[in-house]
């Protein structure tokens, strides 16, 4: 196999990427340092916490936070809808995707936004939990 995506790569062809899969964390659930319950109790995460699946074993996911944490979670506290965690000290979320438009709301560091859609030029379409919704720069928040 290893022989195979040489000569693929020699020869100028493109090998497929392996695709990001973040989930978010559906209830508050404890997180451990082995995919077991007899592992040690890390902490408790809280619901909406946007995480990145690094690998998945027999009902449980190695997650990786936003400050790069790595921790087990069983899979069935996660759920396939994506949230996104601001990262930047207070984003702006704007009406639509430019810098010109209006500011809809400002929501501060850790706040956790439903992820809508991704918009051309580095913008993500997003949604806050009392139900305003707009448009924020992508490297203001973690989980994209």
């Amino acid at each position: 196999m290893k022989r195979l995506a040489g000569f693929l790569l020699a020869a100028g062809v493109a090998l497929p990427a392996a695709a990001i899969e973040y989930m978010t964390v559906e209830s508050p659930a404890v997180l451990y340092d082995a995919p077991s319950q007899k592992g040690a109790k890390l902490f408790v995460v809280k619901r909406n916490t946007p995480v990145e699946v690094v690998v998945s074993l027999e009902g449980w996911s190695k997650v990786r936070d936003a400050e790069g944490g790595l921790a087990w979670i069983e899979r069935k506290n996660l759920a396939a809808r994506r949230s996104l965690l601001v990262t930047a000290n207070r984003a702006e979320v704007r009406q639509s995707a430019d810098e010109s438009a209006p500011v809809v709301f400002e929501a501060e560091k850790n706040v956790a936004l439903d992820f809508l859609e991704s918009a051309p030029g580095g913008w993500l379409k997003v949604r806050h939990r009392d139900g305003q919704s707009g448009f924020v720069r992508a490297n203001q928040v973690w989980g994209n």
